[in-house]
């Protein structure tokens, strides 16, 4: 019940937030802004929403081959499980909400709570490598290119979330090489954060940051004998990552637009877009996901373009998922 009421809370304030994100884009040119949307080619509409829900088959696949025991979950299966995950990412602040409804879907094919924790953090291992890998591929080549003005504040928050990221996936692989150094660290940090009095109860969370570092330490060794594994899962999440991040430039193409934006362009742009989402904590990054959205992608489309595009993009990768995936949960709920 707890849940529910989150989930209707978080819906109130996500629909307040896109009523007042649709006021502000749509105050000054509306009626050029629908005929844009209007105009739209059906077909390139389509084909962006098909490689929306390859992105997502892409994950659901990864989770498959990373529980490899197709006699407790099919793929079927694997792919529901990653569209209600989908849903709770939306509707929770910073995607909080994902990977506990993850692992306790895992959990729910009589799979252990250890063993439904340690899949779960596999995949959140893969996936933030390959966000890394990717985050570098998007600032080199818009350190080659000058595709963004150097002037601009976002360019350099994003080259923060950047680093915020490589940190986190640095420290995931400190955890793989020693427990004790990582521990180590956490201590000194935890000590330091409790005198300048940013956390209270000082050894409860250290308790707490010990047992995470735990799990991510036999997930980690784990992983270690598993080295094909390792190379299938983050090649795969690179690729969803481009089936997300390409979108905006199906958008575009659907207003016979077919020179204002190329693929390299619209992957860095995407990476940069949803690096900002990082630093918004209210459901789905709203507000500072459009904004980076018409900062970025405004480099190469007119003002009314580039709302219609936020637009339809919006729809397409956060509310129609967020659609589907809340009608995946209820009819789970209803199986049960």
């Amino acid at each position: 019940m707890k849940i529910i009421n989150n989930i209707k809370k978080n819906t109130i304030i996500l629909l307040v937030l896109t009523i007042i994100i649709l006021i502000v884009i749509l105050k000054d040119d509306y009626k050029e802004i629908l005929q844009v949307l209007a105009s739209m080619n059906i077909m390139y509409i389509l084909l962006a929403i098909f490689f929306f829900f390859f992105y997502v088959f892409l994950k659901s696949y990864t989770m498959y081959i990373t529980i490899d025991n197709k006699e407790k979950i099919s793929l079927r299966e694997a792919y529901k499980h990653e569209l209600i995950t989908q849903f709770f990412n939306g509707v929770t602040p910073y995607s909080a909400g994902g990977q506990p409804m993850e692992i306790y879907m895992i959990k729910e094919h009589n799979i252990s709570l250890a063993q439904s924790t340690n899949i779960s953090i596999q995949n959140f291992i893969f996936y933030q490598v390959a966000l890394v890998l990717f985050g570098i591929f998007a600032v080199t080549y818009n350190y080659i290119f000058k595709l963004f003005p150097e002037t601009m504040f976002l360019k350099k928050l994003v080259l923060l979330g950047f680093i915020i990221n490589a940190l986190v996936a640095l420290g995931l692989i400190l955890v793989l090489i020693s427990k004790k150094f990582t521990k180590f660290v956490s201590k000194v940090l935890v000590k330091v954060l409790a005198k300048v009095r940013i956390i209270k109860n000082k050894e409860i969370i250290l308790e707490k940051v010990n047992q995470k570092l735990d799990e991510f330490h036999n997930c980690a060794r784990a992983l270690k004998h598993k080295k094909k594994l390792i190379i299938k899962a983050i090649l795969l999440n690179l690729l969803s990552l481009v089936c997300l991040y390409v979108i905006p430039l199906f958008v575009v193409m659907s207003l016979d637009d077919f020179t204002s934006l190329n693929v390299l362009s619209t992957l860095t742009s995407s990476a940069y877009v949803l690096l900002i989402g990082s630093f918004v904590p209210v459901p789905g990054a709203s507000g500072g996901i459009e904004f980076g959205f018409l900062t970025f992608y405004g480099t190469f489309l007119s003002k009314k373009v580039v709302s219609a595009v936020l637009i339809m993009w919006r729809f397409i990768t956060y509310y129609l998922a967020i659609i589907v995936g809340a009608l995946a949960f209820s009819l789970e709920k209803k199986v049960k």
